[in-house]
């Protein structure tokens, strides 16, 4: 199947297996984010924000470090308990050989401890850069951060058995709306792809298409 075939596939399973209190309430938040227009997210043509993150193994990453090397896809999701975020990094690494054909570079980040994102890295065979963003201050730099609302953490407690701020490894119930960001050499975002419907994802191949069109 194709990437939006299986997205499809996995958003129709996801909506059948969730109890409607369960989906009215995490639509409720998808809905009221949606209604904001654009009130997330970096926009193109803007600068796109330097950081410097840890990967899974300690090791610092800045980003503009990366771009002196080429082009950057900057990916930020929810964390490996999300099966959307790890569906979409698999596919991702699937193509990983063709962005760097390219000349490009894939960067994902999420709020998610380091330890997790080892796990979740290893688990996946994940080859590109994976960073901890546990505090969300690279996320709110990309105004992208949010703070779960008390319904929503209620949801992850008790239906869910998690508690993100402790696999985040910090005190606050925070979570980026998922994005994708092209930023070219200079610093510039080309594109940016932010949904806060965590159901949808954008297709690697256009990713690559968008690649070699800068």
């Amino acid at each position: 199947m194709t990437f939006t075939q299986t997205l499809d596939q996995m958003r129709q399973e996801f909506i059948a297996n969730t109890p409607a209190d369960v989906y009215n309430e995490l639509f409720r938040l998808i809905n009221g984010q949606q209604q904001a227009g654009n009130a997330f997210g970096l926009s193109e043509g803007q600068k796109a924000k330097d950081f410097t993150l840890n990967n899974s193994l300690g090791q610092a990453v800045n980003l503009y470090d990366e771009l002196s090397q080429g082009p950057v896809v900057l990916t930020f999701y929810r964390g490996g308990w999300c099966p959307f975020c790890n569906m979409q990094l698999r596919s991702y690494q699937k193509v990983l050989p063709q962005i760097e054909a390219i000349g490009g570079r894939l960067i994902a980040v999420s709020p998610q401890s380091p330890d997790n994102t080892l796990t979740q890295q290893e688990k996946e065979d994940l080859q590109f850069q994976v960073l901890s963003d546990t505090n969300g201050l690279t996320a709110a730099a990309y105004n992208i951060l949010y703070d779960v609302p008390d319904y929503i953490q209620d949801i992850f407690l008790n239906k869910f058995n998690l508690d993100l701020a402790e696999y985040n490894a910090t005190n606050r119930w925070i979570l980026p709306v998922t994005s994708t960001f092209m930023i070219d050499e200079s610093g510039i975002v080309r594109s940016a792809y932010v949904e806060p419907d965590f159901m949808k994802r954008p297709d690697p191949e256009d990713i690559l298409e968008q690649l070699r069109r800068l």
